[in-house]
């Protein structure tokens, strides 16, 4: 038969004519044949393209399949059934509108974005934190549905994310190394329980102006010590808003831990050249609390705030890790001391396991020996760059770059010219396509929204 259709075609084509061409299969007719999958709807998308809003039906508990289903929510932003596919996770919950990864912007594919379990209303019920919400699981997530979508996308694969995304591309890979061809983890944390707390010997010396770390630490100081006058500013707000405090304890305590964390908050999402922005000591209160709020909200754990990232916080205090406190020079002005840690930000009524320390050792181990075609991107000025992935002696095909004065949106945009054509390059060989021009931070696509931009501090995760 084979033969006969081909002789046919050369007979089509000396007679001046052309066989008509198998038309394409259509993408809500394809994911409506994936078990599990439920389209909620199709919203618009740019030009060459569809977005679909997706459920799929996923084990509460993998080890144990018969143990009740959730509905995890996905979204499929789809252009050629033939081009790579891209699989992106932020760690946390999953956006409504058509945006597309760096890297998908770099291989011009399709992304199939997720939303990581606990994180509503991707959550089961009932709820068991300790055997549901696991690294383990979360990957497991992203293994079934990426073998669903191969039925549908059977070219190259690549898995992405930033800061909490960036882990969790890196877990799945470590617990599914065959799934995807490539890993290209971005901001991603890598807190192996060290000795030393490396994030506070990072904090000391970050950025190029010890003036700029010594104007933070004033503030700091000042608003510890004002605490009564911008605690009533906070105060103010909070009744406007309707917040409470029932999770951290207090106001108060709030306010200190936020005081605390705007060290690290300031370099996590500033620049260096913000540096002229920090008030003086002394400074009215009005002045200095509006820039509390540009940088780390005195309000920021009242319970409003920490509902949709408890999740995190549970994780961070029984398998992730955190890093401690940045806060010596504080000591004599605190209330709470030891209060800014995960376990603070976990309401009581769930309850807390004793912490996994083996988890973040395998993973890290991993990478070094036996990972391969990761490309790692990191903020040089980023706190949570400051314990990153390492490349070692198994690592093959992998590359780490950094971006010199980044934050924690550091991307391959921003790289040296040379430097981010080589990741591009690398990125195309691994999906299988040829090299191109590196992308630039003037080169978003048509229609595209950029990505993950202009977050409210209020949007911006935890990490």
């Amino acid at each position: 038969m084979r033969r006969l259709v081909t002789a046919g075609a050369v007979l089509l084509a000396m007679a001046g004519l052309a066989p008509a061409a198998a038309a394409a299969p259509d993408i809500k007719a394809e994911l409506q044949k994936i078990p599990g999958l439920t389209i909620t709807s199709e919203d618009p998308a740019p030009a060459g393209y569809r977005f679909f809003k997706l459920t799929y039906t996923q084990p509460a508990d993998h080890r144990h399949p018969g143990a009740g289903t959730f509905q995890q929510r996905f979204t499929l932003l789809h252009r050629d059934f033939t081009a790579p596919t891209v699989a992106y996770t932020s760690g946390y919950n999953v956006s409504g509108s058509p945006n597309r990864s760096e890297p998908t912007q770099i291989v011009d594919g399709n992304q199939l974005s997720m939303e990581y379990r606990y994180f509503t209303p991707s959550r089961p019920e009932p709820e068991n934190w300790a055997k549901q919400l696991t690294i383990w699981q979360a990957a497991a997530d992203e293994h079934r549905a990426v073998q669903a979508f191969k039925a549908i996308y059977p070219g190259k694969w690549l898995a992405t994310g930033g800061s909490k995304g960036g882990m969790t591309a890196t877990y799945f890979r470590r617990f599914f190394p065959d799934d995807v061809d490539a890993t290209i983890p971005y901001v991603a944390p890598n807190d192996v329980i060290d000795p030393v707390d490396v994030y506070n010997r990072f904090l000391s010396r970050v950025g190029n102006d010890p003036a700029c770390r010594d104007a933070l630490k004033a503030i700091q100081r000042d608003a510890l010590k004002r605490r009564d006058e911008l605690g009533a500013i906070a105060a103010a707000d909070a009744a406007q808003r309707g917040l409470a405090f029932s999770i951290v304890g207090s106001a108060d305590k709030s306010l200190e831990i936020s005081v605390i964390d705007s060290y690290f908050a300031f370099w996590q999402y500033q620049t260096q050249a913000d540096c002229a922005t920090v008030p003086k000591a002394g400074a009215p209160a009005a002045e200095v609390y509006a820039w509390y709020e540009k940088v780390e909200s005195l309000n920021t754990y009242s319970d409003q705030d920490l509902a949709p990232y408890i999740p995190y916080y549970y994780q961070a205090a029984v398998q992730l890790g955190s890093p401690e406190a940045y806060d010596g020079y504080l000591r004599d002005l605190l209330r709470y001391p030891g209060a800014d840690q995960p376990k603070t930000f976990v309401p009581s009524s769930i309850r807390l396991p004793r912490f996994d320390y083996p988890a973040m050792p395998d993973i890290d181990f991993w990478v070094k020996s036996r990972g391969s075609r990761l490309l790692f991107v990191y903020g040089s000025n980023d706190p949570w760059g400051a314990e990153p992935f390492e490349l070692g002696f198994g690592s093959r095909d992998s590359y780490r770059y950094y971006v010199q004065g980044g934050n924690h949106g550091s991307k391959i945009a921003q790289l040296p010219a040379s430097e981010a054509a080589a990741a591009t390059a690398t990125i195309r060989r691994w999906a299988g396509l040829p090299a191109a021009s590196a992308l630039t931070a003037r080169s978003a696509p048509a229609g595209f929204p950029e990505f993950d931009a202009d977050l409210t501090l209020a949007e911006r995760p935890p990490l």
